[in-house]
């Protein structure tokens, strides 16, 4: 089992080869198009051009946003968490479009949603504490009782012997082939080593921010894709349910694990994280979009029997 010194040292490691593969993807942008160097946070892009996430949300905010984190006695990932690391992560996908697509509301309605989706995932806390459950969002890193083993049969990503692959990380990640398919993105064997997701916060960020801004299957969207307006529904998709907006973050995110199951407990409290968050960071819930739930909508990627968590 590496140290966490060797943990850190390997997430700078990827801090550093991640932006070069993002900026082969930004080579497709038009020629014509302006592109901007906003310094170590973002370059290289036209989403640069924009203000960079730490230009509206800042070191209090989060604060704001995540008080209960390090709380002494119920928190149980306490000092994990923190707001260099959270930065140092959108910096790999900022270039990208990660909270700098758009206006300003809406880049920071989309930090926001993306917290949203971390808090609701993380969060220690219910109606009977200090808060409420949305003052205790980062109050874990790993899942705490583990239900079952996440080894799914996978040619690609086979299980390690003695490995498990419960949940980990800022919007937990599970299964082998997840793990598999995320260190492959970041250049990170999390097949062999999904511990390094509870052991250093910045690539946990990165693998929760992988997550969003990447489609599950090819000609699908990203939940970042269907938030910030980039994806336009089909036929099919309006027919289902489908519309751009929060609630189709979720059905990229969980898919039938959450949607389509009408207004249940899981779904109503990521909605609530999201507004909550706006609420904080000045934006205000009366902004939070059209299409807030995904009551209705059919998946876009229905589970494998074998697969569902």
């Amino acid at each position: 089992m590496r140290s966490f010194a060797a943990v850190a040292l390997l997430a700078s490691l990827v801090l550093a080869a991640v932006p070069t593969e993002a900026r082969s993807l930004l080579s497709k942008e038009k020629e014509n198009e302006k592109i901007c160097d906003a310094g170590w946070e973002c370059s290289g892009s036209k989403y640069c051009c924009n203000e960079t996430v730490s230009k509206f949300f800042q070191v209090y905010q989060f604060e704001q946003l995540f008080p209960k984190r390090n709380d002494d006695l119920l928190a149980h990932a306490q000092q994990f968490w923190d707001y260099h690391s959270f930065i140092t992560a959108s910096s790999v996908f900022q270039p990208l479009g990660f909270g700098t697509t758009g206006g300003k509301q809406m880049q920071m309605k989309e930090v926001a949603a993306f917290l949203g989706h971390v808090g609701a995932k993380t969060t220690c806390g219910d109606m009977e504490v200090d808060g409420g459950p949305w003052a205790w969002g980062l109050c874990y890193n790993h899942e705490m009782s583990p239900s079952q083993s996440y080894c799914a049969d996978d040619f690609k990503y086979p299980c390690v012997d003695g490995v498990q692959y419960y949940g980990r990380g800022a919007i937990p990640v599970y299964w082998n082939y997840n793990y598999g398919r995320i260190g492959d993105a970041l250049k990170v064997d999390l097949l062999h080593h999904p511990e390094y997701l509870e052991r250093n916060a910045t690539l946990a960020f990165m693998a929760a921010m992988w997550q969003w801004m990447t489609p599950v299957k090819k000609k699908h969207p990203s939940a970042h894709d269907v938030f910030v307006g980039n994806w336009k529904p089909t036929k099919n998709d309006t027919e289902e349910y489908r519309l751009p907006g929060f609630g189709a973050t979720m059905n990229i995110m969980y898919g039938d694990l959450v949607c389509g199951k009408g207004y249940i407990e899981s779904m109503n409290s990521t909605i609530s994280f999201y507004q909550h968050y706006l609420d904080l960071m000045g934006v205000g819930r009366e902004h939070s979009g059209d299409n807030l739930d995904c009551a209705k909508q059919k998946a876009f990627n229905p589970s494998a029997p074998e697969y569902d968590a």
